[in-house]
């Protein structure tokens, strides 16, 4: 899973795209709803939290500690999430954090694969997480990720069909692979700002959002 180039991109540049797409699709849906460019850049951002996630849980010293504090992240940015986009659903920490469980089983417990990535899909839907099963299909394929033409048919294959089922409005994410190639495996810069990054924008966003109405 690593580029030897030093020319790559590190987990710092990737947390950067990650977040910065993010805000550039929260802007489109608060303050502009009808910018459909908006929306496709943003879809760049949820694979680069899981590619983020992936490389996190491979190389964490402490799988407890990482999940609290997504656990603990979710729970501050739940309520802002849920006024800020008018919803219900559980913001993508919660999702991220199902993931990291899945991820983590999955290594320690191999032969029970399949159902553990079936359990974390099903409650995914049945807590309605913010991409649902969708998210947690992503999760499994960035696990299994390799610079192969078979691995990128079945990322693109899994988009096609899934938009043939729920729509194409995550078809744009098809590309996002191009960005996996280019990782390096350098860790960067430290990013101490990344996980307070998510409520903290959403906390930005909804104050504007008050100013202004």
């Amino acid at each position: 899973m690593r580029n030897p180039s030093p020319w790559g991109l590190t987990s710092y540049h990737i947390k950067l795209l990650a977040a910065v797409t993010m805000l550039v699709d929260h802007i489109g849906v608060v303050f502009f709803p009808g910018a459909i460019g908006l929306r496709i850049i943003g879809r760049i951002s949820f694979p680069l939290f899981i590619w983020l996630l992936v490389q996190g849980e491979a190389h964490t010293r402490d799988i407890g500690r990482y999940g609290l504090r997504l656990a603990a992240l979710g729970v501050v940015s739940q309520p802002i999430y849920q006024l800020i986009f008018n919803t219900t659903r559980l913001n993508i920490l919660f999702e991220l954090l199902v993931g990291l469980v899945c991820l983590r089983l999955d290594r320690q417990f191999p032969k029970f694969r399949i159902p553990i990535w079936l359990g974390g899909a099903g409650l995914s839907e049945l807590l309605s997480m913010g991409y649902g099963s969708y998210g947690i299909a992503l999760i499994f394929l960035t696990r299994y990720f390799r610079p192969r033409l078979s691995w990128a048919i079945a990322w693109v294959g899994f988009h096609l069909i899934w938009a043939s089922i729920g729509g194409p409005f995550q078809l744009p994410a098809i590309v996002v692979p191009l960005l996996f190639w280019l990782a390096n495996g350098e860790r960067g810069p430290k990013a101490r700002w990344f996980y307070a990054f998510y409520p903290g924008h959403l906390a930005l966003l909804w104050l504007i959002q008050l100013w202004l109405t």
